[in-house]
């Protein structure tokens, strides 16, 4: 599986974990930054990996910033990304189950690195159930698909 992991500077130290974690289990991992301590805007970074993801290049992505909600909240702009931030176990392993999530929104500033590796390891091994569940990813491709067609002033 190709999947690209970014951060901010916040989340730095959990983005190594992450990517030890992909590279373990034999996975393709694109490093899409940050290195070092400076401040930068998670927009940015969540914009690399996402845009990706949307147009098939990765699989999937991990993004990492202070609560996980910011780079879920860009992510989610790409059409087919399907990104939230998950605090624990049960909630990386229903974002697959439920949602097919495609990119993984992680807390620096809440996660330590043990809880973040079994995290991510769940969320790679669950599959999506389809079913019910398929038919509510349907309508929100349905969304994404009519928000594209809709004139802009």
């Amino acid at each position: 599986m190709r999947v690209g992991v970014a951060s901010d500077h916040r989340g730095t130290h959990l983005r190594e974990k992450v990517i030890e974690v992909l590279h373990a289990r034999g996975h393709e991992v694109e490093d899409a930054g940050v290195d070092g301590s400076e401040s930068v805007d998670y927009p940015d970074f969540a914009a690399i990996v996402a845009r990706k993801v949307s147009s098939g290049q990765l699989d999937r992505g991990v993004l990492i910033c202070g609560t996980g909600i910011g780079m879920a909240i860009a992510a989610n702009k790409f059409d087919g990304v399907r990104a939230a931030p998950c605090n624990d176990e049960v909630t990386a392993e229903i974002s697959r189950r439920h949602n097919d999530l495609n990119v993984l929104c992680l807390s620096a500033d809440l996660l330590s690195p043990r809880v973040v590796e079994r995290m991510v390891e769940l969320w790679l091994d669950t599959e999506f159930e389809g079913g019910r569940h398929l038919r509510r990813i349907e309508k929100i491709r349905a969304l994404e698909a009519e928000e594209r067609a809709c004139d802009k002033p």
